[in-house]
């Protein structure tokens, strides 16, 4: 498996309804992500500075690439985009995070 960590931004104010959607995660969406591979997934939320940071485990990591055309992925999207920030397509501005320690 391998582990991917990324960063994104939600806009102040919108903690709670950020907890809310997720709390809410359409079942077609579970669905999708399982059956890309992804598995152990964690968004946390650092309230000083209102980073998200997603981490996740992946058996083939060429398959997150997939999920942006998929249309739950891109629906669910654009169901955030009012809460955070988001590029062109509706994606999560998302910066990918280099490992640098890890103990099992």
């Amino acid at each position: 498996m391998k582990r991917i960590a990324f960063r994104m931004i939600l806009l102040k104010g919108f903690e709670k309804e950020y907890q809310a959607r997720h709390d809410a995660i359409w079942p077609e969406l579970k669905q999708l992500l399982k059956e890309t591979g992804i598995a152990d997934y964690s968004i946390f939320l650092d309230e000083e500075t209102n980073h998200l940071i997603g981490i996740l485990k992946i058996r083939d990591g060429s398959k997150m690439g997939e999920l942006s055309q998929h249309p739950v992925m891109q629906k669910w999207w654009s169901s955030l985009k009012d809460i955070m920030e988001t590029n062109e397509d509706n994606s999560p501005a998302s910066i990918p995070l280099k490992e640098i320690f890890y103990i099992e």
